[in-house]
């Protein structure tokens, strides 16, 4: 298993209440990645979604859940961190930047506590598992290797038919990639109680021509599905970086992620 070396903290806005947030993370040799909000426990994994509307939110019910969870799931992917203690005061994580990077940075601040020659389980399925609905899908197959897939068809001049591949050279850049939304949409969410903490600064704003924020690499809202797709998959108890199989996802979302996941998480299999 793969813990932090030493405690570590980190404060910030939430992206859905704007209310200020801490969390602390503390090295773990249970195996799980557990949660303890309000002196209440549950662990990160695909039985514990509350709700996929807007954000990934996980918990035991209303009263002791974490919600935004996705981007510091799908950190603790990118890092290999599969057994942590995760405390938080309030019931949303800390958005920071949008995306990953300022939890993969957090993590290598703390030093990851890794096995000497350690060397990852690899994982497949036997028989393909799939989502399809319409516009919508999510399919992942056997294979050799890992290979995964994200494609969009958004009502923007720079993201109709695009598709972004996963792979170590493009990493960084999926890390860092921020959450996105329609601009003309903000104030929609707003009055609905959502999207408080969104500022240029953690989330890309798509305009009828372009963005509100300067991207940080070419399809970032693309490579941010991708992101999001990696921590949604986490939580099958098996890190998807460490799957032999095709993942190939369009146009899906959180739902769609989670309700995969669900059957995934039964039909994995260790690689001999």
């Amino acid at each position: 298993m793969i813990t932090i070396k030493k405690e570590v903290s980190i404060s910030g806005n939430g992206l859905m209440k704007n209310k200020p947030c801490n969390v602390r993370f503390f090295p773990s040799k249970t195996g799980k990645i557990r949660y303890f909000v309000k002196g209440e426990e549950f662990e990160a994994k695909v039985d514990n979604v509350l709700s996929t509307e807007h954000c990934v939110v996980l918990g035991k019910d209303n009263k002791t859940k974490a919600m935004l969870t996705e981007h510091l799931t799908a950190a603790l992917a990118f890092c290999g961190i599969d057994s942590i203690d995760i405390c938080m005061d309030e019931d949303e994580v800390p958005a920071l930047d949008g995306s990953s990077k300022q939890w993969v940075e957090l993590f290598k601040q703390a030093g990851i506590d890794k096995p000497l020659f350690y060397k990852p389980q690899k994982y497949t399925i036997k028989e393909p598992v799939y989502y399809l609905n319409g516009k919508t899908s999510l399919v992942i197959l056997p294979d050799d290797e890992l290979f995964i897939s994200y494609a969009v068809n958004y009502n923007h001049p720079d993201l109709k038919r695009c598709f972004i591949n996963y792979n170590p050279k493009n990493q960084e850049e999926i890390i860092e990639a921020r959450t996105f939304g329609f601009y003309k949409d903000l104030k929609k969410f707003q009055m609905l109680g959502f999207a408080q903490g969104v500022t240029v600064e953690n989330t890309v704003g798509l305009t009828d021509d372009g963005y509100t924020t300067e991207l940080r690499s070419e399809k970032e809202p693309v490579k941010h599905k991708l992101l999001d797709l990696v921590g949604d998959l986490y939580l099958t108890g098996v890190n998807p970086l460490n799957m032999k199989c095709q993942i190939l996802a369009k146009e899906a979302g959180h739902a769609v992620h989670i309700k995969v996941a669900k059957i995934l998480k039964d039909k994995l299999t260790e690689c001999k």
